[in-house]
C-alpha cells in the first residue's frame, strides 16, 4: 500500500507538499492561538512538517497518517531532527476513514480532500476525531481567477470550471455545512513556484541519475511541459488555502 512512485520522485525534495512555505506554515499555527499540549491529528499528512515545526513551536502533540512510505519515514527522521520524536508520531496508512483512538483539539487534512470524497466528505470525517469546540483545518484549492473554459480547468490539473469554487463559494460552502470560519491563511503567487518548481529540479536531478528507469521518458516530457503550464495556468488562475472552522 504506497502512492504511485511518480509523486514521491517528484516531491521527494519536499518537506511541505502544498503551496505553503515555512513562513505561511507558522502564520497558520500562530493564528490558531493553540494551547501547549494540544492535540493535533493531520490525515494526509505528507512528511510531517506541519505536526513537528508545531510541536517545536507551540508545545503540542500529534499523530501523522499518510500512505506513503517514503514522506511517512521522512516525517520520523524530522521529529527526531528538530527534538520532538516524543510528542509526535507518523502512521503509515490509508488516510481515508481514518478516525483518532481519542478525541483531539485540531483535526487536519492539509490539500487532501479525496481522503473523504471531497470537501464535505472530509470536514464529515475529521469531525469523527474532533472534541467539542476543537477545530477543523481543511487546505483545499479555489479558483484565484474564473477559468475561460473546461480546457483551462484542465491544464489546471482539475476536471472542468465546475471542479473547484472560487474563494467566496468555497468559504459559502464551509457555512453550509454548519461549519464558522474562524481563521484562513492563504497561499500566494510565490508559494505556488516555490511547490511547482521545485519538483523540476528534483526530477531533472533524478533523470540525471536514472536515465534508463522506466518512468524517465514520462518525466522527460513533464520536465518540458510543466515550466509552461504552470506559469500559464496554475500560477494564475489557481489558489489554495487553509481554513480553519469550528462547528455551529
Amino acid at each position: 500500500m504506497d502512492i504511485p512512485r511518480i509523486f514521491t520522485i517528484r516531491e521527494s525534495g519536499h518537506r511541505i507538499h502544498n503551496p505553503f512555505d515555512d513562513a505561511k506554515l507558522a502564520a497558520l499555527g500562530a493564528a490558531l492561538r493553540l494551547e501547549p499540549g494540544a492535540r493535533v491529528l493531520d490525515l494526509a499528512c505528507g512528511s510531517g512538517e506541519m505536526l513537528c515545526t508545531w510541536a517545536r513551536d507551540h508545545d503540542l502533540t500529534g499523530t501523522g497518517v499518510d500512505l506513503s512510505t517514503a514522506f511517512v519515514a521522512g516525517a520520523r527522521a524530522r521529529a527526531v531532527e528538530l527534538g520532538v520524536a516524543d510528542r509526535v508520531r507518523f502512521e503509515h496508512g490509508d488516510a481515508a476513514g481514518h478516525v483518532a483512538d481519542e478525541p483531539v483539539d485540531v483535526a487536519a487534512c492539509l490539500g487532501a480532500t479525496w481522503v473523504g470524497g471531497g470537501v464535505p466528505g472530509t470536514v464529515d470525517l475529521l469531525r469523527r476525531s474532533l472534541r467539542p469546540g476543537g477545530l477543523l483545518l481543511v487546505g483545499h484549492p479555489y479558483w484565484r481567477l474564473d477559468p475561460p473554459d473546461d480546457a483551462t480547468a484542465r491544464a489546471c490539473l482539475m476536471e472542468g470550471r465546475d471542479a473547484l469554487h472560487p474563494l467566496t463559494g468555497l468559504l459559502e460552502q464551509f457555512g453550509e455545512l454548519g461549519c464558522d470560519v474562524v481563521e484562513m491563511v492563504l497561499a500566494d503567487q510565490d508559494g505556488w513556484d516555490r511547490y511547482a518548481a521545485a519538483q523540476w529540479l528534483t526530477t531533472r536531478r533524478w533523470l540525471d541519475e536514472h536515465p534508463d528507469d522506466e518512468l524517465a521518458d514520462r518525466l522527460r516530457a513533464e520536465l518540458r511541459a510543466e515550466p509552461v503550464r504552470h506559469a500559464r495556468y496554475q500560477r494564475e488562475y489557481l489558489g489554495w488555502g487553509v481554513f480553519a472552522l469550528m462547528d455551529r
